[in-house]
């Protein structure tokens, strides 16, 4: 079944964009993902097809009115179990386990914010996920949804060469990925860790996963914070439960 991406959008030709080249792309060309756009435009009102309209209370800039985004929401018509996303700074956060979830969907609605954003009103009635890509501010929603697609196509069946490509990466466990090593074993005076050299599987897994903590604890004590509380709770939980038996 292809995994469909149906995306909303002042800018439809933006897409695919980078998802036409590399792994997104020939995963496009072989049918495993598609990807349509809506142009909001056409569902605009008066001549001039507007879409936006001042914010009630006041303030700088316009917003995407709630008809408007509800006629291109009803335009779409995807199947109820498929994920309706707003791209926006004031989402939360995604996170690899999130990605996990909208590639295992049979598709996803993206819709692509523009100017201050859209009518709250709209989001509700919907049941839009509001969704961040990070703690920044774009000018708009097509680049975040191309980063969106590009972490959920590649974990679609088929489209990474190795199954544990998606397993052994960044996230995937709670910690960053340890860092990698190829040819040339010395360069510029830089030799390659010798245990990366020695054949030694057992070894070579715990330095990796020695690394990885290393590297996590160093650039997201966050992450960190989060994956020691897993383990404790793991290790709380095996040890209450080797009480039982």
């Amino acid at each position: 079944m292809t995994w469909q991406a149906r995306v909303m959008t002042l800018f439809p030709e933006a897409f695919p964009g980078v998802l036409g080249i590399s792994l997104a792309g020939r995963a496009l060309e072989n049918k495993t993902w598609s990807c349509s756009t809506y142009d909001l435009r056409q569902c605009g009102l008066g001549r001039h097809r507007a879409v936006d309209d001042t914010p009630f209370g006041g303030g700088a800039g316009m917003v995407i009115r709630a008809d408007v985004a509800d006629a291109a929401f009803s335009a779409v018509d995807a199947p109820a179990d498929v994920p309706r996303v707003f791209l926006t700074p004031r989402g939360t956060p995604l996170r690899q386990k999130d990605v996990v979830r909208y590639a295992g969907a049979p598709g996803v609605v993206l819709m692509c914010g523009r100017f201050e954003g859209v009518d709250e009103r709209v989001l509700e009635a919907h049941n839009v996920e509001q969704v961040s890509v990070g703690d920044y501010v774009l000018s708009g929603g097509e680049a975040a949804a191309q980063v969106f697609l590009d972490a959920c196509v590649r974990l679609l069946p088929g489209v990474m060469g190795s199954d544990q490509s998606g397993v052994e990466e960044s996230f995937s466990d709670g910690l960053l990925e340890y860092p990698h090593y190829t040819r040339p074993a010395e360069w510029q005076g830089r030799k390659v860790p010798d245990v990366l050299l020695s054949g030694n599987h057992a070894a070579i897994a715990a330095w990796r996963q020695k690394k990885a903590e290393e590297t996590t604890r160093e650039r997201r004590p966050d992450l960190w914070s989060a994956w020691l509380a897993r383990r404790e709770k793991n290790e709380t939980a095996a040890g209450m439960s080797g009480q039982a038996g």
